[in-house]
């Protein structure tokens, strides 16, 4: 690890819901508690949301993995912190979570995702935001969340859109339908598939692959990309609906709490 990166960037940072791990110019940033399959509550997708800023205005930083604790990636939300709450809480709570996402977009250095388990509705999100997606053959990935009542914001859908295409995207969100790795990428929603046991070590090789390029180069490709996606990205910034559809959404949670 450089003098460099050592002040600034500390080598353990740990919240409640985030650590991080700085080896060089590259950070694992895990995510979770590893209980409900990583869920996040506001507050958490705040602590995400800080993280990855922080890391991204550190001259030093090259690149960025982003993982889940106890082997999965992260299940969205958390939603016993829904249990009962205002509309005022519940759209604050879905405000956190586009600005984490947002974050990831914004970061100047590439951002991986390394998915085990499931990325689901937030986590989906987390993951889509991401440069670069690898993914366990067996892991899932999709956003099931019209059954609980949550809208679809245009930014959800065009994260999904953009990778995916527009009627793929439109079955995905319709149906709520999980893909594992393999159909992940045909899908496009994700870059690689690979059994799980080696899918670190991909990731490893690839985010030190990409720190030994020179680094301006590699910022200028990730701000070529976002430049081209702008237009779309500003446009789901400014357009707003309700997050979710109150009193279905109630019911979804009370059913999925059970």
């Amino acid at each position: 690890m450089t003098a460099e990166l050592q002040h600034a960037t500390p080598q353990d940072h740990t919240t409640p819901l985030v650590h991080t791990r700085a080896d060089g110019p590259v950070a694992v940033v895990t995510i979770g508690s590893g209980t409900k399959r990583n869920a996040l509550t506001g507050p958490g997708w705040t602590q995400v949301e800080h993280r990855i800023r922080e890391l991204g205005g550190t001259d030093a930083m090259r690149a960025i993995v982003i993982r889940g604790r106890a082997g999965t990636f992260c299940a969205g939300s958390d939603m016993t912190e829904w249990t009962d709450a205002e509309p005022d809480a519940i759209e604050d709570s879905f405000a956190r979570m586009e600005a984490a996402f947002r974050a990831v977009e914004e970061c100047p250095v590439p951002v991986v995702a390394e998915i085990h388990g499931v990325a689901a509705g937030a986590g989906c999100q987390l993951a889509l935001a991401c440069d670069l997606r690898f993914m366990a053959d067996s892991a899932r990935i999709g956003m099931p969340i019209a059954r609980l009542g949550i809208m679809a914001s245009p930014s959800f859908a065009a994260r999904m859109a953009a990778l995916a295409g527009p009627s793929l995207t439109r079955e995905l969100l319709y149906t709520g339908r999980l893909l594992d790795g393999p159909a992940a990428v045909a899908a496009h929603l994700a870059d690689r598939h690979l059994p799980g046991h080696v899918l670190p070590t991909h990731t490893e090789r690839t985010v030190t692959h990409i720190a030994e390029h020179p680094p301006a180069a590699v910022r200028a490709a990730k701000r070529a990309v976002s430049a081209a996606l702008a237009p779309v990205r500003e446009a789901t910034r400014y357009t707003h609906q309700a997050a979710v559809s109150l009193d279905d959404f109630r019911l979804g949670i009370a059913t999925f709490l059970g």
